[in-house]
Protein backbone atom coordinates (compact mmCIF):
# COMPACT_ATOMS: atom_id res chain seq x y z
CA UNK A 1 0.00 0.00 0.00
CA UNK A 2 1.25 4.08 -1.23
CA UNK A 3 4.54 4.07 -2.15
CA UNK A 4 6.58 1.37 -1.65
CA UNK A 5 9.85 4.10 0.13
CA UNK A 6 7.40 6.70 0.74
CA UNK A 7 7.93 6.69 4.27
CA UNK A 8 11.48 6.96 3.92
CA UNK A 9 11.01 10.04 1.32
CA UNK A 10 8.36 11.94 3.46
CA UNK A 11 8.25 13.33 7.05
CA UNK A 12 5.09 13.12 8.75
CA UNK A 13 3.16 16.10 8.29
CA UNK A 14 -0.33 17.47 9.66
CA UNK A 15 -2.18 21.25 8.72
CA UNK A 16 -1.22 23.94 10.73
CA UNK A 17 -3.88 24.89 13.11
CA UNK A 18 -5.49 28.39 13.62
CA UNK A 19 -3.05 30.47 16.06
CA UNK A 20 -4.05 30.03 19.30
CA UNK A 21 -4.61 33.66 20.31
CA UNK A 22 -6.33 33.90 16.75
CA UNK A 23 -9.22 31.09 17.62
CA UNK A 24 -9.82 31.98 21.03
CA UNK A 25 -12.09 34.72 20.15
CA UNK A 26 -14.73 32.88 17.65
CA UNK A 27 -16.18 28.83 17.37
CA UNK A 28 -15.08 27.64 14.35
CA UNK A 29 -13.55 24.28 13.84
CA UNK A 30 -9.52 25.53 14.42
CA UNK A 31 -7.92 22.85 11.67
CA UNK A 32 -6.81 23.82 8.44
CA UNK A 33 -7.18 21.73 5.26
CA UNK A 34 -4.09 20.71 3.64
CA UNK A 35 -3.38 21.02 0.04
CA UNK A 36 -3.61 17.80 -2.02
CA UNK A 37 -0.27 16.96 -2.89
CA UNK A 38 0.81 16.99 0.47
CA UNK A 39 -1.95 14.67 1.78
CA UNK A 40 -0.85 12.40 -1.09
CA UNK A 41 2.43 12.44 0.10
CA UNK A 42 1.29 11.76 3.81
CA UNK A 43 -0.73 8.72 2.36
CA UNK A 44 2.60 7.80 0.51
CA UNK A 45 4.02 6.83 4.03
CA UNK A 46 1.64 4.14 4.82
CA UNK A 47 3.92 1.14 4.21
CA UNK A 48 2.68 -2.64 2.57
CA UNK A 49 3.90 -3.64 6.33
CA UNK A 50 2.16 -7.16 5.90
CA UNK A 51 0.44 -7.39 9.70
CA UNK A 52 -0.85 -4.27 10.07
CA UNK A 53 -2.09 -3.13 13.72
CA UNK A 54 -3.99 0.10 12.46
CA UNK A 55 -7.09 -0.98 11.95
CA UNK A 56 -7.27 -4.61 13.94
CA UNK A 57 -9.54 -2.75 17.07
CA UNK A 58 -8.43 -4.74 20.11
CA UNK A 59 -8.13 -3.84 23.55
CA UNK A 60 -4.87 -4.10 25.36
CA UNK A 61 -4.22 -3.50 28.43
CA UNK A 62 -7.48 -1.70 28.91
CA UNK A 63 -7.19 0.61 25.91
CA UNK A 64 -7.93 0.69 22.07
CA UNK A 65 -5.30 -0.42 19.93
CA UNK A 66 -5.79 -0.02 16.41
CA UNK A 67 -9.26 1.09 14.88
CA UNK A 68 -12.26 0.05 16.68
CA UNK A 69 -14.35 0.06 13.80
CA UNK A 70 -11.82 -1.30 11.69
CA UNK A 71 -11.60 0.69 9.13
CA UNK A 72 -9.31 -0.52 5.89
CA UNK A 73 -6.70 2.37 6.46
CA UNK A 74 -4.09 0.78 4.22
CA UNK A 75 -6.38 0.46 1.16
CA UNK A 76 -7.90 4.03 1.82
CA UNK A 77 -4.24 5.73 2.39
CA UNK A 78 -3.16 3.60 -0.97
CA UNK A 79 -5.93 5.20 -3.14
CA UNK A 80 -5.51 8.96 -1.59
CA UNK A 81 -1.66 8.46 -2.71
CA UNK A 82 -2.83 7.69 -6.31
CA UNK A 83 -5.50 10.36 -6.55
CA UNK A 84 -8.76 8.26 -6.38
CA UNK A 85 -10.53 10.33 -3.33
CA UNK A 86 -14.27 8.64 -4.25
CA UNK A 87 -12.90 4.81 -4.11
CA UNK A 88 -10.91 6.04 -1.31
CA UNK A 89 -14.29 7.61 0.24
CA UNK A 90 -16.38 4.39 -0.63
CA UNK A 91 -13.92 2.24 1.50
CA UNK A 92 -14.19 3.95 4.54
CA UNK A 93 -17.74 4.09 4.36
CA UNK A 94 -17.60 0.56 4.60
CA UNK A 95 -16.90 0.58 7.82
CA UNK A 96 -17.63 3.73 9.34
CA UNK A 97 -21.11 5.24 8.97
CA UNK A 98 -20.05 8.92 10.05
CA UNK A 99 -15.66 9.63 8.98
CA UNK A 100 -16.57 13.34 9.24
CA UNK A 101 -17.21 12.84 12.95
CA UNK A 102 -14.24 10.24 13.66
CA UNK A 103 -11.66 12.36 11.99
CA UNK A 104 -12.63 15.25 14.04
CA UNK A 105 -13.08 14.27 17.45
CA UNK A 106 -11.33 10.57 17.31
CA UNK A 107 -8.62 9.90 19.52
CA UNK A 108 -6.96 8.02 16.66
CA UNK A 109 -6.05 4.75 18.42
CA UNK A 110 -4.67 3.24 14.85
CA UNK A 111 -1.95 5.80 14.86
CA UNK A 112 -0.64 4.69 18.23
CA UNK A 113 -0.92 1.09 16.58
CA UNK A 114 0.27 2.40 13.12
CA UNK A 115 3.32 -0.31 12.53
CA UNK A 116 5.55 3.02 11.37
CA UNK A 117 5.29 4.34 14.62
CA UNK A 118 7.72 1.69 15.86
CA UNK A 119 10.61 3.72 14.82
CA UNK A 120 9.19 6.75 13.22
CA UNK A 121 6.27 9.32 13.81
CA UNK A 122 3.32 7.39 12.51
CA UNK A 123 1.32 7.67 9.41
CA UNK A 124 -1.37 10.50 9.79
CA UNK A 125 -4.10 8.43 9.33
CA UNK A 126 -7.09 10.79 11.59
CA UNK A 127 -6.17 13.75 8.71
CA UNK A 128 -6.49 11.82 5.64
CA UNK A 129 -9.60 10.28 7.33
CA UNK A 130 -11.19 13.93 7.84
CA UNK A 131 -9.77 14.98 4.02
CA UNK A 132 -11.45 11.96 2.27
CA UNK A 133 -14.39 12.84 4.08
CA UNK A 134 -14.80 16.38 3.72
CA UNK A 135 -14.05 15.94 -0.13
CA UNK A 136 -16.73 13.62 -0.43
CA UNK A 137 -19.54 15.79 1.09
CA UNK A 138 -17.80 18.76 -0.80
CA UNK A 139 -18.09 16.92 -4.24
CA UNK A 140 -21.53 15.69 -3.57
CA UNK A 141 -20.54 12.50 -3.46
CA UNK A 142 -22.22 11.41 -0.24
CA UNK A 143 -25.87 11.00 -1.82
CA UNK A 144 -28.63 9.88 0.23
CA UNK A 145 -29.80 6.22 -0.59
CA UNK A 146 -33.08 4.68 0.78
CA UNK A 147 -33.43 1.38 0.56
CA UNK A 148 -35.03 -0.40 -2.20
CA UNK A 149 -37.41 -2.81 -0.03
CA UNK A 150 -39.07 -1.78 3.33
CA UNK A 151 -39.28 -5.24 5.48
CA UNK A 152 -42.46 -3.39 7.25
CA UNK A 153 -40.61 -4.27 10.83
CA UNK A 154 -40.31 -0.91 12.97
CA UNK A 155 -37.42 -0.46 15.20
CA UNK A 156 -37.01 2.58 18.24
CA UNK A 157 -34.25 3.58 18.85
CA UNK A 158 -33.90 5.28 22.34
CA UNK A 159 -30.98 8.26 21.74
CA UNK A 160 -29.10 10.16 19.11
CA UNK A 161 -25.37 9.88 20.00
CA UNK A 162 -23.27 8.22 18.11
CA UNK A 163 -24.47 4.79 18.96
CA UNK A 164 -27.84 5.34 18.36
CA UNK A 165 -27.40 7.22 14.77
CA UNK A 166 -24.82 4.06 13.53
CA UNK A 167 -27.78 1.81 14.62
CA UNK A 168 -30.35 3.72 12.84
CA UNK A 169 -28.34 4.39 9.91
CA UNK A 170 -27.71 0.05 9.66
CA UNK A 171 -31.12 -0.78 10.46
CA UNK A 172 -32.84 1.93 7.73
CA UNK A 173 -30.24 0.48 5.16
CA UNK A 174 -31.74 -2.79 6.17
CA UNK A 175 -34.98 -2.13 5.33
CA UNK A 176 -36.56 -1.69 8.54
CA UNK A 177 -38.83 1.50 9.33
CA UNK A 178 -36.36 3.00 12.13
CA UNK A 179 -37.54 6.15 14.46
CA UNK A 180 -35.02 7.79 16.90
CA UNK A 181 -36.37 9.09 20.34
CA UNK A 182 -33.64 11.92 21.62
CA UNK A 183 -34.77 13.97 24.82
CA UNK A 184 -32.85 16.90 23.90
CA UNK A 185 -34.09 19.65 21.33
CA UNK A 186 -31.96 18.79 18.92
CA UNK A 187 -30.87 14.91 17.74
CA UNK A 188 -26.94 14.22 17.71
CA UNK A 189 -26.71 13.11 21.98
CA UNK A 190 -22.81 14.50 22.95
CA UNK A 191 -21.96 15.05 19.24
CA UNK A 192 -24.34 17.91 19.65
CA UNK A 193 -24.12 19.03 22.93
CA UNK A 194 -21.34 17.17 24.65
CA UNK A 195 -18.40 18.26 21.87
CA UNK A 196 -17.83 22.04 21.54
CA UNK A 197 -18.28 23.81 18.32
CA UNK A 198 -14.42 24.40 17.73
CA UNK A 199 -14.10 21.26 17.29
CA UNK A 200 -16.90 19.73 15.66
CA UNK A 201 -19.31 21.84 14.20
CA UNK A 202 -22.84 21.53 14.82
CA UNK A 203 -24.42 23.02 11.47
CA UNK A 204 -21.89 22.18 8.90
CA UNK A 205 -21.06 18.67 10.25
CA UNK A 206 -23.61 17.14 12.56
CA UNK A 207 -27.12 18.87 11.18
CA UNK A 208 -25.90 17.97 7.77
CA UNK A 209 -25.59 14.16 8.66
CA UNK A 210 -28.78 14.16 10.67
CA UNK A 211 -30.73 15.66 7.51
CA UNK A 212 -29.05 13.29 4.97
CA UNK A 213 -30.18 10.77 7.51
CA UNK A 214 -33.60 11.97 7.44
CA UNK A 215 -33.57 11.96 3.54
CA UNK A 216 -33.29 8.06 3.47
CA UNK A 217 -36.42 7.79 5.01
CA UNK A 218 -34.82 7.55 9.35
CA UNK A 219 -37.13 9.77 11.53
CA UNK A 220 -36.14 11.56 14.48
CA UNK A 221 -38.06 12.85 17.49
CA UNK A 222 -36.58 15.29 19.73
CA UNK A 223 -37.77 16.20 23.15
CA UNK A 224 -38.49 12.68 23.52
CA UNK A 225 -37.33 11.77 26.87
CA UNK A 226 -38.58 8.25 27.50
CA UNK A 227 -39.93 7.80 31.04
CA UNK A 228 -40.89 11.37 31.69
CA UNK A 229 -42.89 12.40 28.39
CA UNK A 230 -42.50 8.91 26.89
CA UNK A 231 -44.09 6.17 28.45
CA UNK A 232 -41.38 3.09 28.22
CA UNK A 233 -44.07 0.58 27.18
CA UNK A 234 -45.01 2.19 23.72
CA UNK A 235 -42.06 0.65 22.46
CA UNK A 236 -42.71 -3.19 23.28
CA UNK A 237 -46.30 -2.58 22.10
CA UNK A 238 -45.46 -0.62 19.04
CA UNK A 239 -41.94 -1.16 17.73
CA UNK A 240 -40.73 -4.87 16.65
CA UNK A 241 -37.29 -4.00 18.17
CA UNK A 242 -35.32 -1.29 20.28
CA UNK A 243 -32.39 -0.87 20.83
CA UNK A 244 -31.36 1.28 23.69
CA UNK A 245 -28.23 4.38 23.54
CA UNK A 246 -28.38 6.03 26.19
CA UNK A 247 -25.37 6.77 27.09
CA UNK A 248 -23.19 7.55 30.08
CA UNK A 249 -24.13 10.20 31.37
CA UNK A 250 -24.16 10.04 35.12
CA UNK A 251 -21.36 12.00 36.32
CA UNK A 252 -18.57 11.47 39.10
CA UNK A 253 -18.93 14.28 41.69
CA UNK A 254 -16.51 15.32 43.92
CA UNK A 255 -18.42 15.60 47.58
CA UNK A 256 -15.90 17.27 49.77
CA UNK A 257 -16.65 20.53 51.83
CA UNK A 258 -18.03 23.56 49.78
CA UNK A 259 -19.42 21.21 46.86
CA UNK A 260 -23.22 22.90 46.67
CA UNK A 261 -21.10 26.53 46.63
CA UNK A 262 -22.54 28.76 43.50
CA UNK A 263 -19.68 28.19 40.69
CA UNK A 264 -18.79 24.94 41.06
CA UNK A 265 -20.49 22.91 38.16
CA UNK A 266 -20.52 19.40 36.47
CA UNK A 267 -18.51 19.80 33.03
CA UNK A 268 -21.73 18.68 30.51
CA UNK A 269 -23.61 21.32 32.41
CA UNK A 270 -21.23 23.85 31.25
CA UNK A 271 -20.74 22.37 28.04
CA UNK A 272 -24.32 21.84 26.96
CA UNK A 273 -25.45 25.22 27.93
CA UNK A 274 -22.45 26.63 25.97
CA UNK A 275 -23.19 25.12 22.81
CA UNK A 276 -27.30 26.04 23.09
CA UNK A 277 -25.81 29.36 23.47
CA UNK A 278 -23.88 29.59 20.67
CA UNK A 279 -26.45 27.69 18.27
CA UNK A 280 -28.86 30.34 19.52
CA UNK A 281 -30.55 27.65 21.19
CA UNK A 282 -33.27 28.64 23.94
CA UNK A 283 -32.52 27.36 27.05
CA UNK A 284 -30.67 27.94 30.52
CA UNK A 285 -28.46 30.92 30.53
CA UNK A 286 -24.45 29.97 29.71
CA UNK A 287 -22.19 29.34 32.59
CA UNK A 288 -19.28 31.75 31.81
CA UNK A 289 -15.97 31.95 32.78
CA UNK A 290 -15.07 35.58 31.81
CA UNK A 291 -12.85 37.51 34.05
CA UNK A 292 -13.01 34.36 36.78
CA UNK A 293 -10.47 32.75 38.29
CA UNK A 294 -11.55 28.68 36.47
CA UNK A 295 -10.05 25.21 37.17
CA UNK A 296 -10.99 22.08 35.77
CA UNK A 297 -10.62 19.21 37.40
CA UNK A 298 -10.16 16.08 35.50
CA UNK A 299 -7.67 15.73 32.58
CA UNK A 300 -9.45 13.64 29.64
CA UNK A 301 -10.79 15.15 26.44
CA UNK A 302 -14.00 16.38 28.65
CA UNK A 303 -11.48 18.67 30.44
CA UNK A 304 -9.78 19.92 27.56
CA UNK A 305 -13.24 20.93 26.07
CA UNK A 306 -13.77 23.03 29.19
CA UNK A 307 -10.07 24.40 29.37
CA UNK A 308 -11.19 25.87 25.57
CA UNK A 309 -14.65 26.78 25.87
CA UNK A 310 -13.21 28.43 29.24
CA UNK A 311 -10.45 30.58 27.18
CA UNK A 312 -12.73 31.54 24.69
CA UNK A 313 -15.00 33.10 27.38
CA UNK A 314 -11.59 35.46 28.03
CA UNK A 315 -11.12 33.48 32.06
CA UNK A 316 -8.68 35.26 33.92
CA UNK A 317 -6.51 32.47 34.95
CA UNK A 318 -6.98 28.83 33.50
CA UNK A 319 -5.84 26.14 36.09
CA UNK A 320 -6.12 22.09 35.06
CA UNK A 321 -6.16 19.56 38.25
CA UNK A 322 -5.31 15.88 37.02
CA UNK A 323 -4.46 13.57 39.80
CA UNK A 324 -2.35 10.82 37.45
CA UNK A 325 1.37 11.59 37.13
CA UNK A 326 2.81 13.23 34.44
CA UNK A 327 3.08 10.95 31.51
CA UNK A 328 6.90 10.93 29.95
CA UNK A 329 7.60 12.15 26.94
CA UNK A 330 8.51 8.68 25.38
CA UNK A 331 7.01 5.56 25.78
CA UNK A 332 7.42 3.85 28.94
CA UNK A 333 8.76 0.23 29.20
CA UNK A 334 5.98 -0.99 30.43
CA UNK A 335 3.85 0.79 27.52
CA UNK A 336 4.92 -0.93 24.08
CA UNK A 337 4.00 -0.55 21.02
CA UNK A 338 0.93 -1.32 19.62
CA UNK A 339 -0.53 -0.07 23.33
CA UNK A 340 -2.12 2.87 23.16
CA UNK A 341 1.16 5.44 23.49
CA UNK A 342 0.44 6.99 27.34
CA UNK A 343 2.64 9.92 26.49
CA UNK A 344 2.63 13.55 26.84
CA UNK A 345 0.83 16.13 24.98
CA UNK A 346 -0.74 19.27 24.71
CA UNK A 347 -4.19 18.89 23.11
CA UNK A 348 -5.81 22.43 21.67
CA UNK A 349 -6.83 24.01 25.15
CA UNK A 350 -3.64 23.68 26.97
CA UNK A 351 -1.95 25.29 23.59
CA UNK A 352 -4.24 27.84 24.07
CA UNK A 353 -4.09 27.93 27.34
CA UNK A 354 -0.47 28.18 27.60
CA UNK A 355 -0.21 30.57 24.45
CA UNK A 356 -2.03 33.14 26.77
CA UNK A 357 -0.57 32.40 29.98
CA UNK A 358 2.68 31.09 29.06
CA UNK A 359 2.52 27.24 30.60
CA UNK A 360 0.64 24.05 30.23
CA UNK A 361 -2.37 24.66 32.58
CA UNK A 362 -1.91 21.52 34.33
CA UNK A 363 -0.89 20.37 37.61
CA UNK A 364 -0.24 16.96 38.24
CA UNK A 365 -0.72 14.55 41.03
CA UNK A 366 -2.74 16.82 42.58
CA UNK A 367 -6.68 16.74 44.25
CA UNK A 368 -8.97 19.20 45.67
CA UNK A 369 -9.61 18.88 49.42
CA UNK A 370 -12.40 21.41 49.43
CA UNK A 371 -14.15 24.40 48.33
CA UNK A 372 -14.25 27.74 50.03
CA UNK A 373 -17.00 30.68 49.79
CA UNK A 374 -17.84 33.94 49.98
CA UNK A 375 -20.73 35.18 52.98
CA UNK A 376 -23.05 35.05 49.79
CA UNK A 377 -22.77 31.12 49.46
CA UNK A 378 -20.48 31.88 45.88
CA UNK A 379 -17.28 30.12 45.61
CA UNK A 380 -13.82 32.42 45.97
CA UNK A 381 -11.01 29.38 46.07
CA UNK A 382 -10.24 25.69 46.65
CA UNK A 383 -7.54 24.28 48.79
CA UNK A 384 -5.54 21.47 46.81
CA UNK A 385 -2.82 18.80 47.65
CA UNK A 386 -0.45 16.76 46.36
CA UNK A 387 -0.75 13.24 46.09
CA UNK A 388 1.69 9.88 45.35
CA UNK A 389 0.26 6.59 44.29
CA UNK A 390 1.28 4.02 46.82
CA UNK A 391 0.12 0.40 47.41
CA UNK A 392 -2.58 -0.87 49.77
CA UNK A 393 -2.60 -3.99 51.49
CA UNK A 394 -3.98 -5.74 48.64
CA UNK A 395 -1.57 -4.15 45.94
CA UNK A 396 -3.84 -1.68 44.93
CA UNK A 397 -2.23 1.62 43.79
CA UNK A 398 -4.66 4.52 45.91
CA UNK A 399 -3.56 8.13 46.07
CA UNK A 400 -1.84 9.37 49.50
CA UNK A 401 -1.78 12.81 50.12
CA UNK A 402 1.49 14.28 51.10
CA UNK A 403 1.57 16.27 54.10
CA UNK A 404 2.56 20.40 53.83
CA UNK A 405 1.53 20.21 49.83
CA UNK A 406 -1.96 22.17 50.70
CA UNK A 407 -2.15 25.15 48.88
CA UNK A 408 -5.15 27.67 48.60
CA UNK A 409 -5.59 28.73 45.23
CA UNK A 410 -8.38 31.53 43.56
CA UNK A 411 -11.59 30.18 42.05
CA UNK A 412 -14.82 31.69 41.22
CA UNK A 413 -15.58 28.68 38.65
CA UNK A 414 -15.02 24.91 39.23
CA UNK A 415 -15.86 22.60 36.29
CA UNK A 416 -15.69 18.93 37.46
CA UNK A 417 -14.91 16.70 34.45
CA UNK A 418 -13.90 13.47 36.25
CA UNK A 419 -15.94 10.93 33.69
CA UNK A 420 -18.91 9.30 34.18
CA UNK A 421 -20.40 6.35 36.35
CA UNK A 422 -22.62 4.91 33.55
CA UNK A 423 -26.17 5.50 32.22
CA UNK A 424 -28.81 7.00 34.01
CA UNK A 425 -30.83 4.86 36.25
CA UNK A 426 -34.26 6.06 35.82
CA UNK A 427 -35.40 4.54 32.69
CA UNK A 428 -34.06 1.26 33.43
CA UNK A 429 -35.76 0.94 36.61
CA UNK A 430 -38.75 1.63 35.00
CA UNK A 431 -38.60 -0.75 32.44
CA UNK A 432 -36.68 -3.22 34.62
CA UNK A 433 -33.92 -4.27 32.71
CA UNK A 434 -31.14 -5.88 34.21
CA UNK A 435 -27.64 -4.27 35.09
CA UNK A 436 -24.59 -5.12 35.89
CA UNK A 437 -22.23 -4.43 38.49
CA UNK A 438 -21.30 -1.31 37.40
CA UNK A 439 -24.45 -0.15 36.96
CA UNK A 440 -24.63 -0.66 33.44
CA UNK A 441 -27.14 -2.47 31.24
CA UNK A 442 -26.40 -6.54 30.94
CA UNK A 443 -26.27 -6.95 27.49
CA UNK A 444 -22.68 -9.40 25.97
CA UNK A 445 -20.75 -7.71 23.52
CA UNK A 446 -20.89 -8.98 20.47
CA UNK A 447 -24.50 -10.11 21.12
CA UNK A 448 -26.14 -6.70 22.88
CA UNK A 449 -29.03 -8.63 23.72
CA UNK A 450 -30.88 -7.47 27.05
CA UNK A 451 -33.03 -9.10 29.69
CA UNK A 452 -36.16 -7.57 27.82
CA UNK A 453 -37.32 -9.76 24.84
CA UNK A 454 -36.45 -7.51 21.53
CA UNK A 455 -34.38 -4.90 23.68
CA UNK A 456 -30.87 -4.36 22.35
CA UNK A 457 -28.22 -2.34 24.24
CA UNK A 458 -25.32 -0.52 22.50
CA UNK A 459 -22.86 2.22 23.40
CA UNK A 460 -21.76 3.86 26.55
CA UNK A 461 -24.75 2.50 28.35
CA UNK A 462 -24.21 -1.26 27.79
CA UNK A 463 -19.82 -0.83 27.94
CA UNK A 464 -19.55 2.44 30.18
CA UNK A 465 -17.80 5.67 29.32
CA UNK A 466 -15.65 5.07 25.86
CA UNK A 467 -14.38 6.18 22.88
CA UNK A 468 -17.30 8.16 19.61
CA UNK A 469 -15.31 5.52 17.28
CA UNK A 470 -16.23 2.47 19.83
CA UNK A 471 -19.76 3.67 20.30
CA UNK A 472 -19.90 3.51 16.28
CA UNK A 473 -18.82 -0.11 16.49
CA UNK A 474 -21.37 -1.31 19.25
CA UNK A 475 -24.20 0.73 17.44
CA UNK A 476 -23.03 -0.97 14.29
CA UNK A 477 -23.17 -4.49 15.87
CA UNK A 478 -26.66 -4.58 17.65
CA UNK A 479 -28.43 -3.22 14.32
CA UNK A 480 -26.53 -6.30 12.73
CA UNK A 481 -27.88 -8.49 15.57
CA UNK A 482 -31.06 -6.64 16.45
CA UNK A 483 -31.90 -7.65 12.29
CA UNK A 484 -30.76 -10.95 12.84
CA UNK A 485 -33.65 -11.15 15.36
CA UNK A 486 -36.50 -9.64 13.01
CA UNK A 487 -35.69 -11.27 10.18
CA UNK A 488 -33.82 -14.69 11.05
CA UNK A 489 -30.90 -14.07 9.73
CA UNK A 490 -28.54 -10.64 8.43
CA UNK A 491 -26.49 -9.36 5.90
CA UNK A 492 -25.17 -6.42 8.16
CA UNK A 493 -21.99 -6.51 9.08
Amino acid sequence: MGKPTGFIEYLREIPLDRAPLERVHDYKEFHHHMEEKKLRNQGARCMNCGVPFCHTGKLISGMAAGCPINNLIPEWNDLVYRGQWKEALDRLHKTNNFPEFTGRVCPAPCEGSCVLGINEPAVTIKNIEAAITDRGWDEGWVIPTAPAVRTGKKVAIIGSGPAGLSAAAQLNLAGHTVTVFERADRPGGLLMYGIPNMKLDKQEVVLRRIQHMEREGIKFICNANVGENVEPQVFLKEYDATVICTGATLPRDLPIEGRNLAGVHFAMEFLTANTKAVLGQKGPSPILGTGKDVVVIGGGDTGTDCVGTSMRHGCKSLLQIEILPKPPLERAADNPWPEWPKTYKMDYGQEEAAAKFGADPRVYQTTVKKFIGDAQGKLKELVTVEIKWEKNDKGQFVPKEQPGTEKTRPAQLVLLAMGFLGPEQALLKEINIETDARSNIKAEHEKYTTSLKSVFAAGDCRRGQSLVVWAINEGRGAARECDRYLMGATDLP
